[in-house]
């Protein structure tokens, strides 16, 4: 018989996390499932790991490096059987309840179910118990993508195989990485609006300190949107537009190239919607007062 989900884990060199991962799967109480381990070139001792585990409902796939997680994710759902895939990144895990959870939900109106995650970090910090948090988006989903972000975490869906393959899988270009899961959001969102937000941390994300602060994320946001920006008016392109400029302008600062952070900041105080002048406005003010 086949599965009704098949769980697709992209990894490379996290053999640790990776395990960690997989011992929450097997945690399931929900136990109808295939995992489909696609390994982007890992050279750590995964391989190993991962057939000591002697379950058969796991399989194991060895790849050339590829750059990024588009491609490994990709091939996951090209094997798949089930009619579901969940995807879960190597780096988080999930509580035993979250599969039977949420396809206890399934019906002929949902296609993509998606959750909260609680955060654990892998560097210290003041704060403790950061959560996830998502929320239900509101129809048209593809304009509340655009206009307010990506608010699904990656380790929380279950979405519709045939959705994936009707939206023509991941995009694997190396300009979306680190964005490739907004924008499948995106083309799936103009397939569909049957979008299901379950308002519980059914697992975790680790936040890594690799890379923080040190990416412009307003780069690959751009190339993630661009195709979309056409279904906005003028209006709402402008709403868009101060979105990336926000993420600019808080990269620049960051960076301490306070005159491109305030060029970009100011931009979003004449064009954004209220929250992100207010915080546009407390960065501006933080560089006057330095």
């Amino acid at each position: 018989m086949q599965p009704v989900v098949s769980i697709v884990i992209p990894t490379y060199q996290r053999c640790n996390r990776l395990k960690k991962a997989l011992k929450s799967v097997l945690s399931q109480t929900y136990k109808d499932y295939e995992v489909l381990i696609v390994d982007d070139g890992s050279y750590d001792g995964t391989k190993e790991m991962v057939m000591n585990l002697n379950d058969s409902r796991i399989s194991y796939n060895w790849q050339n490096n590829s750059g990024g997680p588009a491609k490994p994710r990709n091939e996951g759902i090209k094997t798949a059987k089930g009619e579901w895939i969940a995807f879960l990144d190597s780096d988080d895990w999930w509580l035993p309840g979250k599969l039977k959870n949420c396809l206890s939900k399934i019906n002929d109106d949902i296609d993509l179910i998606y959750h909260d995650l609680i955060v654990e970090r892998n560097h210290k910090t003041f704060f403790k118990g950061k959560k996830l948090k998502s929320r239900q988006l509101k129809k048209p989903i593809l304009k509340d993508l655009l206009l307010n972000g990506n608010v699904i975490s990656n380790s929380s869906v279950i979405v519709r195989k045939k959705l994936l393959v009707e939206a023509g899988y991941i995009d694997e270009r190396e300009a979306l990485i680190a964005v490739e899961d907004y924008h499948i959001w995106l083309k799936i969102a103009k397939l569909t609006d049957r979008f299901l937000h379950v308002p519980e941390s059914l697992g975790y994300y680790l936040e890594n300190n690799e890379g923080i602060s040190k990416k412009d994320m307003s780069v690959p946001s751009k190339n993630a949107v661009r195709e979309f920006q056409k279904y906005l008016n003028n209006k709402e392109n402008l709403i868009l537009e101060a979105n990336l400029k926000y993420k600019k302008g808080k990269f620049e600062y960051e960076k301490k190239n306070f005159k491109k952070a305030k060029e970009n900041l100011l931009f979003v105080i004449r064009n954004g919607r209220n929250s992100l002048k207010l915080r546009s406005l407390f960065i501006i003010l933080m560089i006057f007062f330095r």
